[in-house]
């Protein structure tokens, strides 16, 4: 085993007079890339600013080898009034680099290309998702051995979350991050620190091995705590609710939301016309929206026009599931309020359903009245019941299906934790009668196991939902099909979650290329681009020499792979190696639909 260049020795950290958590010892070695897992409140984020040197340890030591350079992304970007996002990004340089007389602007330039913001802005002007990406160049401009990532995908939009694993992929230093994104952990991780009341779990398996491994655990520990005190056996079981939910998923929803996609594909495509107004008719309870070539245009800052929805249509039918992704600014929202006809088109036709009860998701969650109990909140007044779905609840057995201990049904709204709150916002939404439910970017902030209640609970409604997120396997489980908005790209609808639209991009773009063989390229095939943008172009430029990288690299690991006493000899290298073989392998195909991609567009723009 490899000495750690950061480890913790003995590590105690108190909190409210007791112990967050004590006698933790970790080692952080070169390539390890690490998923941080425990459920809200276990004290994750703070074992990670110790680890970071970010705040005193109560107790124990921290090493930090001599000469390593360790990058930290808070979980809440930092602001400072009047300070530009260069002069932010500007910091994250290490001081050797600055000390030894180098141009560092390059450096500058080329992470805040990689997140897409300019330099010039002030820090004050920026979104939740801008913030977000300045800090994370902010953490990656150093290159430093260890990086430590608190929540990186927070309020990002799909794109900058492969531009952001696209990153990571390469990077060469040690990696732990805290996140609520499974398919980030799964695509990224090698390791897995389980922090579980308390104590501090190991594993040599990446976070695509945790649900298994952690079940394994509690359920060895259940059998073993069976004579011991009722409060562990009841505190064991509270932990593993949210574990077995990721595992034990009811196979029967899964066919039925496959029999739902299908039904969808039979449909996409067939649309109405009609003025923006409420239709009637036996008909239109079966119809929840109907748009027909819609398009919305505004004028910018400068006065020029600008189109972020062209002639796109769909039909959404009752109890189809609909999501909506694309990049920051790409109109999600806005399209979301033109299918619910709280914002007018420029040009095209809307039809609503009649009957429609809607309900809507409250991100910042102006709903919770912060004085009120949790039993109030959600309860009858003096009844102690509510109505979920049109059955009788009693109000503390609604709030321990949603995490919640009996002790806190009378504690104030203003004593949870955020996560918390966005639980009793979800009970409180979820609890209504209604048949359409609007989710825009449901999963900001959520903790793991709120959003697997959150997709256990969507899983069972039979409303109409339409739903915005970037969380692709919060997607894949929930949704009969993807409209995808893109700045200088034609809207497309495809069936399926996001993988599937993936796979059927991926068709669209080898029939394509076939197409251009004999200069016969369509000019607006669905989900063509218009233009190159200046990422675009960068991205045309340099994707040829990085494939030739990765074939280089792929080579040289097949070589010493080759070798018939590597595996026996040493193991866990080999294994290793296995591993970045396989991640090299599924980069570099990555590489070549994206450059297959451009060049199409490239010539598609040419020709036209």
């Amino acid at each position: 085993m490899a000495a750690p260049i950061l480890a913790l020795q003995n590590a105690r950290i108190t909190f409210g007079g007791g112990d967050l958590f004590s006698d933790i010892s970790l080692g952080i070695e070169r390539g390890m890339r690490i998923a941080l897992m425990g459920r809200n409140g276990s004290g994750k984020s703070t074992l990670l600013k110790a680890i970071a040197g970010d705040i005193d340890l109560d107790g124990g030591e921290r090493f930090l080898q001599a000469g390593i350079r360790v990058s930290y992304l808070r979980q809440q970007p930092i602001i400072v009034a009047g300070r530009t996002v260069r002069e932010q990004v500007q910091r994250g340089v290490a001081a050797d680099m600055s000390e030894d007389g180098s141009d560092t602007g390059y450096l500058v330039d080329q992470v805040l290309d990689g997140v897409g913001i300019e330099g010039d802005r002030s820090l004050e002007t920026l979104s939740g998702g801008e913030a977000r990406r300045v800090s994370l160049a902010e953490a990656l401009i150093s290159d430093p051995d260890v990086l430590l990532l608190d929540e990186p995908t927070n309020h990002l939009d799909i794109n900058t979350i492969l531009w952001l694993e696209g990153e990571l992929r390469t990077f060469k230093g040690a990696l732990l991050v805290i996140s609520h994104d499974r398919q980030f952990l799964r695509n990224l991780t090698n390791r897995l620190f389980w922090l579980d009341r308390g104590k501090l779990r190991t594993h040599g398996k990446g976070f695509a091995a945790f649900d298994e491994w952690s079940e394994e655990i509690l359920v060895r520990e259940e059998v073993e705590t069976k004579k011991l005190d009722q409060k562990i056996a009841k505190e064991t079981d509270w932990s593993r609710k949210g574990i077995t939910a990721r595992r034990a998923r009811n196979e029967g929803r899964i066919r039925a939301l496959h029999r739902l996609r299908a039904e969808r594909a039979e449909r996409i495509g067939a649309v109405g016309s009609a003025k923006l107004t409420v239709s009637a008719g036996a008909k239109s309870g079966k119809i929840v929206v109907e748009a027909t070539d819609i398009s919305k245009s505004y004028a910018d800052t400068g006065g020029t026009k600008k189109t972020i929805l062209h002639k796109f249509s769909t039909k959404i039918m009752r109890g189809d599931r609909v999501g909506i992704i694309g990049a920051n600014g790409s109109g999600k929202t806005t399209l979301l309020k033109i299918l619910m006809g709280e914002l007018e088109p420029s040009t095209g036709e809307v039809t609503l359903g009649t009957n429609l009860t809607p309900a809507i998701f409250d991100q910042h969650r102006d709903s919770l009245d912060p004085d009120m109990s949790l039993w109030d909140t959600l309860a009858d007044p003096g009844s102690g019941q509510l109505l979920v779905r049109g059955e009788v609840r009693h109000v503390v057995a609604y709030l321990r299906d949603f995490l919640f201990e009996d002790r806190q049904a009378k504690s104030p709204v203003r004593s949870l934790s955020g996560g918390e709150k966005n639980r009793l916002l979800l009970a409180k939404l979820l609890a209504r009668e209604s048949n359409l439910l609007i989710l825009d970017e449901p999963t900001n902030d959520l903790d793991m196991e709120t959003l697997d209640l959150l997709q256990e609970m969507l899983s069972q409604y039979n409303g109409t939902l339409l739903l915005v997120s970037h969380d692709r396997e919060f997607l894949d489980q929930l949704v009969t099909s993807v409209i995808v908005l893109e700045e200088g790209v034609v809207p497309a609808e495809y069936v399926g979650g996001y993988n599937d639209y993936l796979r059927q991009r991926k068709q669209e773009t080898k029939k394509a290329a076939k197409a251009s063989t004999t200069k016969s390229v369509p000019q607006k095939t669905r989900g063509s681009r218009l233009k190159l943008t200046y990422k675009d172009q960068r991205d045309l430029d340099r994707l040829p020499a990085e494939i030739e990288k990765l074939e280089a690299e792929i080579a040289a690991l097949e070589r010493h792979l080759a070798d018939p006493e590597l595996f026996t000899k040493k193991p866990d290298l080999f294994n290793t190696k296995v591993a970045t073989l396989k991640d090299h392998q599924v980069l570099k195909e990555s590489y070549e639909d994206r450059w297959l991609e451009l060049e199409i567009m490239q010539e598609g723009i040419t020709t036209g």
